[in-house]
């Protein structure tokens, strides 16, 4: 039997992914270039008994979709630059209380109100260092329409299987482009479940570490009664200032993501096997750097990609591999080096990072890529 086909926006396509995920309640406020989530939200979770909510502002929308998920449900927001900006306390919250949720961030033009409508890739430093103090970070940075809807999926599994805030941050392009999008059958893509706990309620801890980095996370109203805080906490959940109990805990909650980036960290390879050149790209700005690998190619330059898929874990393993067989690295993208940082600190050295900026709200085309390829010697 055929499958079902569509030809999506990747806004479009992130609900859907979200819908197949088991996403049943989303809470947010219009901001241009996302709307279009929580637009197709308003319409499918009612049909699936799911319930939609709009806030008075994206602060409101971040509290919402974690006490929703404290409720048991799988909890999406979307928003852009501004909205994130206002999201990051509860973001913090969201780390520090291990709530899993999905923050869905369409990147533009910046900072402030910036170039709503512009295509950007600067958010990408706020998805980890946009809140305060020592936490775990997820991001995921699609490319195609299809992969927005497989994305939005895998932050899902993410966010329950690590208990944890997970952010999927395509920039404007891809959110609003369209594109053929095929849909998996029921059970195709694995679906993870959260983690429920094992005892009863008299005996259930929630941050309990016998159980693991991960400790299951029962469902308020489902018989099980504990405290949340934003506090650092004991395993009983109320608030600790013990120094050894503060030191543990804050361990534990980077620990559970750095120490699985095997399992997180994805990546794609194009043309590597030989390449002295490697350009390395994330969203929109990807499509430009294949095809100008492929025009380098044709000129007997030896060009190869290294696109990122997951930004955080930034994939420091397989970046510091390269930096140390390859002549040098071109890292094009729509903000002025954030990524180009990353990759300097990983190649220390061994390596010449050269860098395409572009914050006009156009995106970077493969003459700027080939061009710079060709600088590298």
């Amino acid at each position: 039997m055929s499958k079902k086909v569509a030809f999506l926006q990747g806004n479009e396509a992130a609900t859907y992914g979200a819908l197949y995920a088991g996403c049943n309640f989303f809470a947010g406020y219009p901001i241009t270039p996302s709307t279009e989530v929580a637009e197709v939200m308003a319409a499918e979770l009612p049909k699936i008994g799911g319930k939609f909510i709009q806030m008075e502002d994206e602060i409101g929308a971040m509290a919402a979709i974690l006490g929703a998920s404290l409720a048991g449900s799988k909890v999406l927001t979307s928003t852009s630059g501004p909205g994130l900006s206002l999201k990051q306390e509860l973001i913090g919250y969201g780390c520090i209380a291990e709530i899993p949720c999905v923050i869905y961030n369409v990147m533009r033009g910046g900072p402030s109100t910036g170039m709503p409508t512009g295509p950007s890739q600067s958010d990408v430093m706020s998805a980890k260092w946009g809140t305060h103090g020592d936490h775990p970070a997820i991001c995921l940075t699609p490319a195609s329409v299809q992969e927005t809807y497989e994305e939005v999926i895998r932050a899902f599994n993410l966010s329950e299987k690590y208990r944890t805030p997970v952010m999927v941050m395509p920039d404007e392009i891809v959110a609003h482009m369209r594109e053929r999008v095929v849909f998996p059958e029921p059970g195709e893509i694995e679906v993870v479940p959260r983690k429920a706990p094992t005892v009863s309620p008299d005996q259930y801890k929630p941050y309990d570490t016998s159980f693991g980095d991960v400790p299951p996370l029962a469902a308020f109203g489902s018989g099980y009664k504990f405290h949340v805080t934003g506090l650092n906490k004991a395993q009983d959940g109320f608030p600790t200032t013990k120094a050894e109990l503060v030191q543990a805990e804050e361990e534990r909650q980077v620990r559970k993501v750095d120490a699985n980036v095997d399992d997180i960290v994805q990546f794609e390879e194009y043309q590597l096997a030989d390449a002295e050149v490697v350009v390395v790209a994330y969203g929109s700005t990807s499509r430009s750097a294949r095809y100008a690998v492929n025009v380098a190619r044709e000129q007997g330059i030896k060009a190869g990609m290294f696109r990122i898929k997951t930004f955080w874990p930034f994939p420091d393993k397989q970046i510091k591999a390269l930096a140390a067989k390859v002549k040098g690295f071109v890292i094009p993208e729509m903000n002025l080096g954030m990524c180009s940082l990353e990759i300097e600190r990983n190649a220390q050295g061994k390596a010449p990072v050269l860098g395409i900026f572009r914050v006009d709200g156009e995106p970077i085309n493969p003459d700027q890529i080939l061009a710079k390829i060709k600088e590298v010697k």
